[in-house]
């Protein structure tokens, strides 16, 4: 069995596993990722802050990852800095602004339907650091209104931060339009766009952002391999403190070996972008939601926008079942709900109730993210499994 297309062998990972459908939640490594971290654990172990020849090889590629990833997202190789995760990205960017701003009490702006990363350090910076933030609504498709951004600036706003596309629904926020409204009252803008990145064409300069978070381990590169681009003359305070590693806003010796993962799987995403993955998915996509309405009629209600998506993101409510009792009947599919189980209590998504759905629908929810490896056999299989749950519910 061969991968997208009969182009890519199938990923050692998936083989004799059920169909992965939860590239959203993370993505197998890519096997180039690896053949290309791999000399950097074994051989190339120097210093690149080192004057010897050991640390030549490593100082190299950690300018070429740089560059790699900057690539991706038309940025300069200097704007970039590598942490350890998107949230430690988000982290740095939420209180490096606040924490360098002039403002006795500065004001941050983000939304309802943001990933806990932003959320919880929004409310750190409000307990420790006296920041006042406002968390505005967003629409029945999970996106906010420019209009209501526009009468929550003030003159104490330093920083909005608004993700790029939404992990549960793919939703795709008007960031150009967001960013432009921020930087009118003086404000910087932060994005996260852990899920958007090698998904869909992003570009700083088009998008006008100041700070986008973009991590590894949702585009085929191993965890704990994540940048933030920090465009130039933006200031911030360090999230780690130390030697003068990466621009001096986040210390410790660097992990070539992740470093360069991340720039070879960007480089790949870009490849692939330009030649066309994102319409592949997104027909694979459709097809499974047409093959689940068609064997269930009447009974599946699309969550989030039907256009302004990512083109890997399903998600789906169907009537008369909740979403985790779908997937645990069903042992041929890897999936999510956006649900919580608390002492065997589940609650519904924070994210599909911040967008008005009521409680039955957003524990009907089902999560089905496609990626790299997902094939017309895998969609077949998907929708006939679900399909079967749902009518013997």
């Amino acid at each position: 069995m061969t991968g997208p297309g009969g182009n890519l062998p199938l990923h050692p990972g998936l083989a004799g596993g059920p169909v992965y459908l939860d590239y959203n939640a993370t993505t197998p490594v890519d096997p180039r990722v690896t053949e290309a971290m791999w000399p950097y654990l074994t051989d190339f172990f120097g210093n690149p802050s080192s004057s010897h020849p050991y640390a030549d090889t490593p100082r190299r590629a950690l300018a070429e990852a740089r560059a790699q990833v900057a690539g991706l997202i038309g940025a300069g190789p200097g704007e970039i800095v590598f942490t350890g995760s998107g949230s430690e990205a988000d982290l740095l960017a939420l209180r490096g602004a606040v924490l360098t701003s002039d403002r006795p009490r500065p004001h941050v702006i983000t939304q309802a339907t943001e990933h806990p990363a932003v959320l919880e350090t929004c409310r750190a910076l409000e307990r420790l650091h006296g920041a006042r933030v406002t968390v505005l609504p967003v629409d029945g498709d999970g996106l906010v209104a420019p209009a209501a951004l526009a009468t929550a600036l003030t003159e104490d706003t330093v920083l909005v931060s608004v993700m790029a596309a939404n992990n549960e629904t793919g939703a795709l926020q008007p960031i150009r339009e967001l960013a432009a409204l921020a930087h009118e009252r003086g404000a910087l803008f932060h994005c996260d766009a852990a899920q958007a990145v090698g998904k869909v064409p992003l570009d700083v300069g088009e998008l006008g952002v100041d700070l986008l978070t973009v991590v590894g381990h949702k585009m085929y590169a191993p965890k704990g391999a994540a940048a933030l681009f920090v465009r130039d003359a933006v200031r911030l305070e360090p999230v780690v403190y130390g030697g003068g590693q990466e621009r001096g806003l986040r210390a410790g010796t660097e992990n070539v070996a992740l470093a360069v993962a991340l720039g070879t799987a960007a480089q790949i995403a870009a490849g692939e972008l330009a030649d066309g993955a994102p319409a592949r998915i997104a027909a694979l996509r459709d097809d499974l939601h047409q093959r689940l309405t068609t064997t269930l009629p009447g009974r599946v209600h699309l969550n989030g926008p039907e256009k302004n998506r990512l083109p890997n993101t399903l998600n789906v409510s169907v009537d008369g079942v909740f979403g985790h009792e779908l997937l645990s009947a069903v042992g041929q599919i890897a999936a999510s709900t956006g649900s919580a189980c608390h002492s065997g209590t589940h609650t519904p998504s924070p994210v599909l109730t911040a967008m008005g759905l009521d409680r039955d629908r957003a524990l009907g929810a089902l999560r089905l993210s496609l990626g790299r490896w997902t094939t017309a056999e895998d969609i077949e299989t998907a929708a006939a499994a679900l399909a079967q749950a749902a009518v013997a519910q």
